[in-house]
């Protein structure tokens, strides 16, 4: 696990704490626990919304940490700003990171899905969590990875369909390596998702 510290903001959002799995097995059950946990009421219903408090973000899309940190940022942001499009910050990073303002289609695009082999888990919280590694491997049945192994994980034809690359100029200018347009490809997921916010 990493975590992102921004000390310039409230004390109560200005840590996200992040963690990568890869090979995770009990995608299917983690997405029926997320929607079972939107559904119950009472106290049960708030235990097990605090159990399944993250961000749960498919890691094929993520094309680095940048990328990864710029969505969390701007969530962060429209949080305390009081300008959430969505219920949490954690399901605003989801819509952060989508090139469209659907939020349902951000949740089901970049967050857990049946077929989900790579995850990357997010907290964002206040600088005294010191469960949420413990937390995040109990949620998660995969293999725990670092952070720097992210970009191991990313499918580019997916991101470039994802946020529609495959006729962007900047890709198909002659002689580029496939590192070359990998790199151009990460920087305009960057931009979208650091503009999003401003373009909404």
């Amino acid at each position: 696990m990493e975590t992102f510290r921004y000390t310039h903001l409230p004390a109560a959002h200005a840590h996200a704490y992040v963690a990568l799995f890869d090979h995770v097995s009990n995608a299917a059950h983690l997405r029926q626990r997320i929607v079972r946990a939107s559904q119950l009421e009472g106290p049960e219903g708030d235990h097990e919304r605090e159990a399944v408090n993250f961000a749960f973000v498919d890691a094929r899309l993520i094309t680095s940490i940048l990328h990864l940190q710029t969505a969390i940022y701007q969530a962060i942001l429209a949080k305390i700003q009081g300008s959430l499009r969505t219920k949490t910050v954690h399901s605003e990073i989801l819509w952060a990171l989508s090139p469209n303002n659907n939020i349902t289609e951000a949740i089901k695009r970049f967050g857990v899905s049946d077929s989900t082999a790579s995850l990357i888990v997010v907290r964002v919280g206040p600088p005294e969590m010191s469960d949420i590694e413990h937390r995040m491997k109990t949620l998660v049945s995969g293999d725990p990875l670092p952070l720097t192994d992210l970009t191991k994980l990313t499918d580019w034809f997916a991101v470039r369909k994802c946020y529609k690359l495959n006729a962007d100029p900047a890709l198909k200018a002659p002689g580029l390596s496939i590192a070359q347009q990998q790199l151009a490809a990460g920087e305009i997921v960057v931009s979208t998702v650091a503009m999003k916010s401003i373009a909404a």
